[in-house]
């Protein structure tokens, strides 16, 4: 059975920065050579947490959004389109140039794509000693599982790997593969899909 091309990346590697209503962490970037503020990527993943009970989203031109709650609730509101309650796990898809404010303190997870990269983000939750049996394809390039909490265990290569809360497993999809992750403790999992067509 072909070898599946993954890495862990732990939760120490990552680095937060400020920004105007909270902080932000970035997980993944791509290309890796890519700079968030020159828009210059395919694809970003980050959390960040929204301090200030209003919020401005910074407008990005070109970019497509996802937003996941993870933890508390917003308001989101994009000028002359919509506004909406988000609560745990909901997600809203939007344009990075709408004029977008929020209400509310949360934790969220954000996929941003542009160069005509597409993705979905969906979450999973796990009890303890119990297991999740994820079948991944090859219409997709890339999947990512975050471990927003908990400990889970998955065997990679026939070697048993664990990923802790605040990990990112990064796994490039050559083949249909079926993934089984046993929770260690009560885990939530964020599951990002990317497809690149260039």
């Amino acid at each position: 059975m072909p070898s599946i091309d993954f890495q862990i990346l732990r939760a120490a590697e990552f680095k937060t920065t400020l920004w105007s209503g909270g902080t932000s962490t970035q997980l993944y970037i791509s290309p890796s050579d890519a700079q968030y503020k020159e828009l210059n990527f395919d694809f970003r993943l980050s959390t960040a947490k929204v301090e200030s009970e209003i919020s401005s989203f910074t407008s990005l031109p070109a970019i497509s959004r996802k937003i996941m709650i993870l933890e508390g609730s917003i308001e989101i509101k994009h000028e002359n389109r919509y506004a909406k309650k988000l609560n745990k796990f909901d997600v809203d898809n939007f344009e990075g140039d709408w004029k977008t404010t929020s209400a509310g303190k949360c934790t969220d997870f954000n996929l941003m794509t542009r160069n005509g990269t597409s993705g979905s983000i969906k979450a999973h939750e796990i009890e303890k000693s119990k297991i999740l049996n994820y079948s991944i394809s090859k219409r997709y390039s890339s999947l990512f599982v975050y471990i927003f909490l908990g400990t889970i265990s998955i065997e990679l290569n026939n070697k048993n790997e664990k990923i802790h809360q605040g990990d990112l497993l990064v796994i490039k999809v050559p083949s249909d593969k079926k993934l089984s992750f046993r929770a260690l403790q009560n885990s939530e999992l964020i599951f990002t899909e990317i497809n690149q067509s260039i």
